[in-house]
C-alpha cells in the first residue's frame, strides 16, 4: 500500500465529473486500499478518487472514531434523500484549513458497489450522509465551497491562498 499525494484544489480534475468504473479489477482493489490509507494519514473521514488525480468513481469513508469501519464504494449514486437539511461545518482534503458551513440531507440512500463486485443499497444518517453527499459531489465535479455564496467562496479562496502563501514562506 501506499501514500498517494493529494491534489490541491482548484486542480482541473476537481472540476471534472468522474467516469463509471467498468471493472473491479486487482489494480481498482490496489488503488481502493492505497487510498483508504492516504485517508487515514492525512487524517481524514472520506476521500474520492479525483483528489488523488484519478477520475474515476469509487470512494472511501470511514466516520468511525475507531477508524475500523471502512466503507469503500464504486459507481456510487444517491437514489434517496430524506426531507430534512441541516447546516453543518465541513472541510476537504483537497482545501486543507478551509472549513465552512454547507446545508446537506441529514438522510440518504446510496447504491454502490463493493470490492468484489456486489451492489449494495445502504441508508446512513448524521456524519456518514454528509460525507457521501461531499465525496460524491467530488465525483461530479463539485467541492464543498462550490455550495457557497460566491462571497464566501471568494472568502474562502482568498483565506486558502494566504494559507499556501503562509506554508511556502514557512518551508523556505
Amino acid at each position: 500500500m501506499a501514500i498517494l499525494p493529494i491534489v490541491q484544489y482548484p486542480a482541473p480534475v476537481l472540476a471534472e465529473t468522474a467516469k463509471p468504473v467498468a471493472d473491479i479489477t486487482e489494480e481498482i482493489r490496489t488503488l481502493a486500499a492505497d487510498m483508504a490509507e492516504t485517508m487515514y494519514d492525512a487524517p481524514g473521514v472520506g476521500l474520492a478518487a479525483p483528489q488523488i488525480d484519478r477520475s474515476i468513481r469509487l470512494v472511501t469513508i470511514d466516520v468511525s472514531e475507531e477508524k475500523n469501519h471502512l466503507i469503500t464504494m464504486i459507481n456510487p449514486e444517491i437514489i434517496a434523500t430524506g426531507e430534512e437539511k441541516d447546516t453543518g461545518e465541513e472541510g476537504c482534503l483537497s482545501l486543507p484549513g478551509i472549513y465552512e458551513k454547507v446545508n446537506r440531507f441529514t438522510e440518504v440512500t446510496v447504491r454502490y458497489q463493493d470490492l468484489e463486485g456486489k451492489t449494495i443499497e445502504m441508508e446512513a444518517d448524521g456524519l456518514l450522509a454528509i460525507c457521501i453527499q461531499h465525496e460524491l459531489d467530488h465525483l461530479d465535479g463539485k467541492v464543498f465551497v462550490d455550495h457557497l455564496s460566491q462571497l464566501k467562496r471568494n472568502r474562502a479562496c482568498t483565506k486558502l491562498r494566504k494559507l499556501r502563501q503562509q506554508a511556502t514562506k514557512d518551508n523556505q
